[in-house]
């Protein structure tokens, strides 16, 4: 049994002072009489919301991968290790021991989620004032992961995190929420999109499956 937890953070209804999405009203006629299809004009760039990057987002680490022909296989259901920090406004870098410790033991998986911020959401810290060192980054590139899903990236000075991330062929969400519900330390997550080729950054929808444990029968003692 499995609990589906939506880490998508919606797009916002206006951006730069222009609306995201304008309706229309189409009047159509049928054999059974007239109706009105409801159409729908997008307008919001490619950070809008939860968003993937693929590697191509640096025009200098493009590896030809793209909405339209990144794997599906790592998209669908792929197996994430979680990583739970507690890390508030202003705390600074995020180490690999740091992330090594907080991190379940065994066989690394596809995808990882870093939840640094615990309950807090990326927006409710000042910008980039917790991030990943370069070391942290190094440690991520060792698991071979080719999905990272994570509240926190580059420090103020711009140091360069994810020009390795895609040097290494890691794809990445930004602005993920809900983060803190994640309470496994694995799960599985699907992120969906526009299928678009030669488009390298996108809005995403990002799902995770948190495996439930097993209720425990009245008088039945559990392993040490």
């Amino acid at each position: 049994m499995a609990q589906l937890v939506d880490l998508t953070l919606p797009v916002a209804a206006v951006e730069d002072g222009h609306a995201t999405v304008a309706t229309e009203e189409w009047a159509l006629q049928s054999a059974k009489g007239p109706y009105t299809g409801m159409v729908y004009r997008f307008n919001h760039g490619s950070m809008s919301g939860s968003y993937i990057d693929f590697p191509g987002h640096i025009k200098e680490t493009d590896d030809g991968a793209d909405a339209a022909n990144f794997p599906i296989e790592d998209l669908f259901r792929i197996e994430a290790d979680v990583i739970r920090l507690d890390r508030d406004t202003g705390s600074g870098a995020v180490t690999a021991p740091e992330l090594a410790a907080a991190c379940r033991r065994g066989t690394p998986r596809r995808a990882l989620v870093i939840n640094a911020l615990g309950r807090r959401r990326f927006d409710a810290i000042e910008e980039r004032s917790v991030f990943l060192r370069d070391d942290a980054v190094e440690w991520i590139v060792r698991r071979n992961v080719r999905l990272l899903v994570s509240d926190i990236y580059e420090s103020k000075g711009v140091h360069g995190v994810f020009r390795v991330l895609f040097e290494n062929r890691i794809a990445t969400v930004c602005f993920p929420i809900n983060l803190d519900r994640l309470v496994a330390p694995r799960v599985r997550l699907t992120v969906l999109f526009l299928r678009l080729p030669g488009v390298t950054q996108l809005p995403c929808r990002i799902v995770a499956e948190v495996k439930q444990p097993r209720p425990v029968a009245p008088g039945v003692r559990l392993p040490a």
